[in-house]
């Protein structure tokens, strides 16, 4: 009898301590800062940066460091604008911008153009891509500015490249898209 009185004891109290629990929402917080942090607007004022910026905006008419503004718009009328544009490039070091060029052009664009250039890159050969056409297709007129243009603003399925490269690495791909248009209609 002793025991059955102990039992109902240890029951009762279990009762009572689960009783005040709640599913609903937690008990305790360890470290509440972690569960309910202060949001901060990107641009908004805050207190512990300078001049009270959480981020700062760059100063007006300011240019990153290894970019240049493309004056040429992305219209129908600036792609043949663009036809007549020559690379920037100096023509002395000819041999190094061109290595420079080849790998650039195999890091981004042999994955859909090939390593010849003729269309037939691994995306193409696997039907993820379809329609990518050869270099050496008299109806593109490729020149250098168009290969520029094409690879700063994008043309059809294929995205703008100039987040992943500055100008001057544009223009050596571009330059290296010709070497390979020659070498595909000798």
């Amino acid at each position: 009898m002793n025991s059955f009185k102990k039992l109902a004891i240890l029951y009762g109290l279990a009762i009572v301590v689960t009783s005040c629990q709640s599913k609903g929402s937690r008990n305790y917080q360890y470290m509440p800062n972690m569960y309910e942090s202060v949001g901060y607007e990107t641009y908004g004022e805050a207190d512990l940066l300078p001049n009270q910026s959480e981020a700062i905006l760059p100063p007006a008419n300011t240019i990153n460091r290894g970019w240049l503004p493309y004056e040429i718009e992305n219209s129908p009328e600036g792609k043949e604008l663009s036809r007549l544009q020559s690379s920037p490039l100096d023509s002395i070091n000819v041999e190094a911008k061109l290595a420079k060029g080849g790998q650039l052009y195999t890091i981004y664009c042999a994955i859909c153009h090939g390593d010849k250039g003729d269309g037939k890159g691994t995306l193409v050969k696997r039907e993820k891509i379809l329609g990518v056409p050869s270099y050496a297709d008299p109806v593109r007129n490729l020149t250098v500015g168009s290969t520029y243009y094409t690879i700063h603003y994008g043309l059809n399925s294929m995205g703008s490249y100039a987040s992943q490269m500055n100008t001057e690495e544009m223009w050596q791909v571009s330059e290296y898209v010709m070497t390979l248009k020659q070498d595909l209609t000798k």
